[in-house]
């Protein structure tokens, strides 16, 4: 077990957390593993199940400096980036950063916007960094993108492509509240009234702790093995157009280590790889039919891989 040092935080975040958005306490976890692991977030549900407030949350509760920008198809990339103005007074250009300095961004519904202008957070994903005019930028660290989106199905949406897809190291879903929860919810009243109430449960500097910690949990070469084997059944399932790349199964460690680490053990089991497995893989598997893997596909291959 970790020492109590380590693991209070994280239960206090996660246990802070489950009083906002109630019932989802998997979720949630998966949301902080996925910050954990240095990763971006994509949140994929209907309108109002809670994907902004949990975002919002999560950036209260660790710290963090928050923006958040509502996409549409009107929007431009500098929109996110900024923009250069002339000013009179010292004659020259002077750069105004866009809401993507911050720490967390919360790209909210971000396949409503069209792809040129998703394409503009392809670069501060990937490397912390924006090009603006000539000129590259650094961003705030740590920096993260939670990004929320609509079912494609839904009127009005640009499907997020392969490439800014593989950025988000997890995808989760919400759903609806099960009945216990929707009654507190319903007794309570709405739970965004409680953001301005949360208070930080870390200090400065004490992510980053977290996150080395979380990054030195063990693996065997047992666990590799295994991971391995999933990852090689992905890429020889002839259900699906490709496999798992190797950045992916760079993801599905360290978000299996960041798993572990939230469950208070020192070392990562195969539990901790299946647990992960379906928000790691989801969107980056797509079948032939055209679809993307659903839970029953990535169950399937759970059970074709054994353990040992």
């Amino acid at each position: 077990m970790l020492p109590a040092t380590t693991r209070s935080p994280v239960t206090e975040i996660l246990a802070a957390a489950n009083q906002v958005i109630l019932g989802k306490s998997r979720e949630t976890r998966l949301a902080l593993c996925c910050l954990l692991a240095n990763g971006h977030l994509l949140i994929e549900d209907l309108p109002g199940v809670g994907k902004t407030t949990l975002a919002h949350t999560l950036a209260r509760l660790l710290g963090f400096q928050f923006s958040r920008v509502q996409f549409t198809s009107d929007m431009l990339p500098a929109d996110i980036l900024g923009v250069s103005v002339f000013d009179r007074e010292a004659g020259n250009f002077r750069f105004l950063p866009g809401p993507v300095f911050s720490q967390v961004l919360l790209a909210d519904e971000i396949n409503r916007a069209t792809p040129k202008t998703q394409s503009a957070l392809l670069e501060a994903m990937e490397e912390g960094q924006v090009t603006t005019e000539g000129e590259t930028r650094p961003l705030p660290e740590p920096f993260f993108v939670i990004a929320t989106q609509n079912p494609s199905n839904q009127i009005g949406t640009f499907p997020l492509p392969e490439s800014q897809l593989d950025r988000f190291l997890l995808r989760i879903e919400l759903g609806y509240p099960d009945h216990d929860a929707e009654r507190l919810l319903l007794e309570g009243g709405g739970r965004r009234e409680q953001l301005p109430t949360l208070a930080a449960r870390l200090a400065p500097g004490d992510f980053a702790a977290l996150q080395q910690q979380a990054a030195a949990v063990h693996v065997s070469p047992a666990l590799l093995d295994y991971l391995q084997a999933l990852i090689a059944a992905t890429r020889n399932d002839s259900r699906l157009v490709h496999g798992l790349s190797p950045r992916a199964a760079l993801s599905l460690l360290a978000a299996a280590r960041a798993w572990a680490f939230t469950g208070g053990r020192e070392m990562v089991l195969p539990e901790d790889v299946q647990a992960v497995l379906p928000a790691v893989a989801r969107h980056r598997l797509r079948l032939v039919s055209g679809s993307h893997a659903g839970a029953e596909d990535i169950a399937a291959l759970i059970r074709a891989v054994p353990l040992a």
